[in-house]
């Protein structure tokens, strides 16, 4: 499901930018503008980011990766108020699946990984390693983790599903405590009577 927002259109913005010691010539400069917001939520701070065709960023406060600089930002829980919304319902335990739509920016590789991670279903697990065959790379185990590691939305895209072979946690870009709840989030919704020791 793709959605539009009349708002983000209005925000697009085109700049003239004028260098006469380089050329007499107009020289044309395209801003791109992001909404963005900052809210709170059960495993801490969040910032997301939105274009026209969908969620940009998605990342930990205390973690967000540093965008182009012809990005322009502009604060607006309208704007994101559809992800806000799901965001909720998932830490509520009331979805299982998210229905916003995605603007992922990364190279051939990362976006493959990052697409194999959607199709992890809700409250299941898999290793590195299983990411990587399910790519077609079944050697690049490596370089899925680091793909992993700049996923730039979490949460909707599950890198928090992905374990060592091991059954260990391993890394997390939020750290090892968010993955944890979010595993247990999942685990409680799915199964509510059972004991929880994910990571244990």
């Amino acid at each position: 499901m793709i959605l539009y927002f009349s708002e983000m259109r209005v925000k697009s913005s085109r700049m003239l930018c004028f260098d006469r010691s380089i050329s007499r010539h107009e020289k044309v400069c395209i801003m791109e503008s992001l909404y963005f917001v900052r809210t709170p939520s059960p495993v801490g701070p969040l910032f997301l980011a939105a274009s026209e065709k969908g969620l940009v960023r998605l990342e930990f406060e205390g973690r967000v990766m540093k965008l182009d600089p012809k990005i322009q930002l502009h604060e607006s829980k309208r704007a994101l108020a559809p992800f806000l919304r799901e965001l909720d319902e998932y830490f509520a335990g009331e979805r299982r699946e998210f229905t916003i739509p995605l603007d992922l920016r990364g190279t051939a590789f990362q976006l493959a990984c990052w697409q194999a991670l959607l199709a992890i279903p809700y409250g299941e697990t898999c290793s590195y390693g299983d990411i990587a065959r399910a790519i077609g790379h079944p050697q690049a185990f490596r370089a899925v983790g680091m793909s992993n590691n700049r996923n730039p939305v979490a949460i909707v895209v599950p890198c928090h599903r992905v374990i060592a072979s091991g059954g260990s946690l391993c890394g997390y870009g939020g750290g090892l405590d968010i993955k944890r709840k979010l595993l247990d989030l999942e685990q409680t919704s799915l199964h509510p009577c059972l004991p929880l020791g994910i990571g244990a």
